[in-house]
């Protein structure tokens, strides 16, 4: 009570009872509480507390997935090797990585094509019926068909050290994307990031709405501008309509292309079946014209391949284990671009990597595979002139 309520109360109890004497402040207190069911023509007021504070408990992180905990394990493995600071990120932001639930596709056997849920649905009822079910679990999502998406550190740190050293509110385009992993990861790092691949296994799998769009800050990691993946699953530049989706999103601080612009694929020295090559569907010089009309002014096309040893001459041709750059510097230049680095060896990188990634041992922890017989890298990196 405030003081004028105390004198209010003693009055009132003066008025009900002669013989009650008021010692203390304690006392009007008690007696007014005590009468203020008895009769009194007029009840003090009871001074209310505030209600008490509910005490939050804070919500407990679901536990990681198997495949999230893996994924952050390889980072933490591959943290030996960072040497920049946005490989620094690009690897913790694995922490931030979102849980993603299985999902089905639908193969056709004989051509090899894959379809998402909606468009086997679409299809006429006699082939969706030779279509087979297929159900890929979170594993599949993040390491798709090409491994871990966390190789994509060697090309961020050469990109990196040649002058992007940060990607919040860059864009970035990935030619031949493989999985979303490594987009993502770039994305929640402020990234604006465009995944081109005519792949249909990716078209099928990547079919949800959540793959697209904005994505949400690697906290505490980031906490700058949101950035967002894009997919455009067909032929760049070769069709209009993927082209014009890739023009629309730059233009592109960093191109990057990892394990598709190789010579083996596009050039090959001997033989090989043609579903080993890659077809760009037009002339170099219309690609690299392509590239170039993407870049920003200075902006950097990092092409990075890891490659087998090749086979010997009485063995079957590995298209893949030509790992050089199927562009000659004179092709480059003339599309206006600047050769900053041309087939550079990056051998002993790409086996410490192996090595932190596991990729000598099979799923017995066995090694079966020598890496410094069997692995190496190359890499090429031009410049857009400014």
């Amino acid at each position: 009570m405030t003081t004028p309520q105390y004198h209010q109360a003693a009055t009132r109890i003066g008025q009900t009872s002669t013989k009650l004497r008021l010692v203390t402040g304690v006392a009007i207190t008690l007696l007014a509480v005590g009468l203020s069911g008895c009769g009194t023509s007029q009840a003090p007021h009871r001074a209310e507390l505030p209600p008490q504070r509910q005490l939050q408990t804070p919500a407990l992180a679901p536990p990681r997935s198997a495949t999230q905990q893996r994924l952050i394990n390889e980072a933490n493995a591959l943290s030996a090797l960072a040497s920049t600071d946005l490989s620094k990120k690009f690897l913790r932001a694995t922490e931030a990585l979102p849980a993603v639930a299985p999902r089905t596709v639908y193969r056709d056997d004989n051509t090899r094509e894959y379809f998402s849920p909606n468009e086997a649905a679409a299809l006429a009822e006699e082939r969706r019926k030779k279509l087979a079910s297929i159900e890929l679990d979170e594993y599949r999502l993040y390491y798709t068909k090409y491994g871990s998406p966390l190789a994509y550190v060697r090309t961020l740190e050469l990109a990196s050290a040649h002058g992007l050293t940060e990607v919040s509110k860059a864009n970035i385009l990935d030619f031949g994307y493989g999985s979303i992993g490594h987009l993502r990861l770039l994305a929640s790092l402020g990234a604006n990031v465009v995944g081109v691949d005519p792949d249909s296994y990716l078209d099928a799998l990547y079919s949800e709405t959540s793959d697209q769009g904005s994505v949400a800050a690697a906290r505490p990691i980031y906490r700058g501008a949101t950035g967002s993946v894009t997919l455009a699953h067909g032929r760049w530049p070769t069709t209009a309509a993927i082209a014009q989706r890739v023009t629309s999103k730059g233009p592109y601080q960093l191109i990057i292309s990892k394990n598709t612009l190789k010579r083996g694929y596009l050039k090959p020295e001997r033989r090989a079946p043609k579903n080993q090559l890659i077809e760009l569907g037009v002339s170099d010089d219309v690609f690299l014209k392509a590239a170039y009309n993407a870049l920003s002014p200075g902006g950097l096309f990092v092409i990075y391949n890891l490659s087998p040893k090749q086979a010997a001459v009485d063995k079957p041709y590995l298209p893949h284990a030509d790992a050089r750059s199927p562009f000659s510097a004179e092709q480059f230049s003339k599309a206006g671009l600047e050769v900053v680095a041309l087939n550079v060896d990056d051998h002993d990188f790409a086996r410490q990597m192996g090595a932190a990634l596991g990729w000598d041992k099979n799923d017995q922890g066995e090694v079966v595979n020598d890496l410094s017989t069997n692995l190496f890298a190359i890499y090429t990196i031009v410049r857009r002139s400014r």
